[in-house]
């Protein structure tokens, strides 16, 4: 029988994207009403759905029913201005509508002449943003680097190490890769350690650099310059350092002109992940925290997380793209083309792990247009004042404490044991971050530093206000006082 399929018909995608479009927007409109985190016990969903594809299509309704009845409930609400968690991880109307565009032009941009706009728009869009936070003209698609959207900062990560590693090994010789060895804090994302792992480099080559309170867990350009002598003194090869504007634990900031200087000094590659804190640089009162970012050989910040651009965009920056293309590319028969063997365009396939690749710059573009500059420092600088309120309000209950100073739109604070008993100070903020999430009304995270259980409330979802903010220090202040009571 001939099928009557018609997966991509312009009326069906008309009469259906509107119903869809009306199904979001009706979750955004009622999405404080939703258990910030997803209450459900693992394994729920096996017993909703069917455990076989239906042979028949089903109405789109019918899936639209079961979304609303089935998944939603397994969602944890990343954009709900209760979610307090991690870092943010932003949506905005600007970029849905480029996540939209993108994937009903569903281009695989692997390669220039495989849709020229996605390629062009990409550099162009990557170059706005580098101007924003005034990153060196060396970072900038007009010399030889330039920059490229990666998925994730793991991601980012992994690339350049790859480029720094091929790039010494090719000085050094192959037969080097054991005594290559990785520098970068024990605040460092865990991202570094993932990347050496894929890259061969032997587990102890990768310098975890202890961090303490004296510093605000900084990384100690001393510690750097010792480890480093150290190293070369028995005959090893330093050649990568990672640096963190915005540390996942507590937001430190490392002393990126400090490190970039020993980092040159020994012919490493530097890398500076601000995955988290860049977008706070496009202000100018924020932008003395990248000071140094002169030094790098690559950047890189999460325009997903604080720039309300649609997950996934992480914005890379190299000073010498050939460095990239060099270890990552390929040349395959059946990708050859006139304009890529005469050297004429960007092939961001050999900028990064997979080959192929989404439109999207599209998301970002349409972002700052829709938006513009001005706006979108407001938007940051509101966040960072919330997060200003909420310390305030932590400062104000003597039960609690601040435990690290805050930079950007981090609170990193915890519940004080009243016997000052260290041991069960930590098992008692344990106990109140899983009571606190357990109602639902709101989500935060914890982190571990000098061996104390921290709570970090990080504000950052798009739809947050200061009622929220005060809403959940009321949540807080509540099951701390029903903790404390049965102490």
């Amino acid at each position: 029988m001939e099928s009557g399929l018609k997966p991509m018909d312009a009326e069906q995608l008309r009469e259906n994207a509107h119903k869809m479009v009306d199904f979001i927007a009706d979750y955004y409109k009622n999405i404080e009403s939703l258990p910030v985190l997803s209450q459900v016990e693992p394994g729920y969903l096996r017993n909703l759905i069917p455990d076989s594809a239906p042979n028949n299509p089903e109405l789109l309704q019918d899936v639209l029913d079961d979304i609303q009845a089935k998944i939603i409930p397994g969602v944890t609400n990343w954009q709900s201005p209760n979610y307090f968690a991690y870092y943010p991880s932003n949506s905005s109307i600007a970029g849905f509508l480029g996540e939209m565009l993108s994937g009903g032009l569903n281009i695989v941009g692997f390669s220039w002449v495989t849709s020229p706009a996605a390629t062009e728009l990409e550099m162009i869009v990557l170059d706005w943003l580098a101007k924003l936070l005034k990153l060196p003209e060396e970072f900038l698609s007009g010399g030889q680097g330039g920059g490229v959207i990666q998925g994730t900062a793991s991601e980012a990560v992994l690339v350049v190490l790859l480029a720094a590693r091929d790039k010494v090994l090719n000085r050094v010789g192959k037969t080097a890769l054991e005594k290559l060895v990785v520098y970068t804090s024990d605040q460092t994302h865990s991202a570094l350690q993932k990347a050496c792992q894929i890259g061969g480099i032997h587990p102890e080559n990768c310098r975890v650099l202890k961090t303490d309170a004296s510093t605000d867990y900084a990384l100690s350009p001393e510690l750097l310059s010792e480890t480093i002598s150290h190293d070369i003194a028995v005959g090893l090869i330093p050649f990568f350092l990672c640096a963190t504007v915005g540390t996942t634990s507590s937001s430190t900031v490392d002393p990126l002109r400090k490190l970039g200087k020993i980092a040159k000094t020994n012919g490493m590659w530097f890398h500076v992940d601000a995955a988290y804190a860049g977008s706070a640089c496009v202000c100018p009162e924020y932008r003395h925290y990248i000071d140094g970012v002169e030094e790098a050989d690559s950047f890189n910040m999460n325009a997903h997380k604080w720039f309300l651009t649609n997950f996934d965009c992480s914005a890379l920056w190299v000073k010498d793209r050939n460095a990239l293309i060099r270890s990552l590319s390929t040349n395959p028969e059946f990708l050859k083309n006139k304009a890529s063997e005469a050297n004429l365009v960007v092939d961001y396939k050999d900028w990064q792990i997979p080959l192929g690749r989404r439109f999207r710059s599209l998301k970002l573009w349409m972002v700052l247009r829709l938006y513009g500059s001005e706006n979108l420092q407001c938007y940051i600088r509101n966040h960072i004042k919330l997060a200003a309120h909420f310390e305030g309000l932590v400062k104000q209950d003597q039960r609690f404490e601040v435990v690290t100073p805050r930079i950007f739109s981090l609170v990193c604070f915890r519940l004080l044991h009243p016997n000052k008993d260290e041991d069960n100070a930590n098992q008692l903020n344990r106990k109140l971050l899983h009571d606190v999430n357990s109602t639902g009304k709101i989500f935060i995270s914890h982190t571990v530093l000098s061996s104390e259980y921290i709570l970090r409330f990080a504000v950052g979802a798009p739809l947050t206000e200061e009622r929220h903010v005060n809403a959940a220090w009321k949540v807080l202040q509540d099951e701390a006082s029903a903790l404390l009571k049965n102490l």
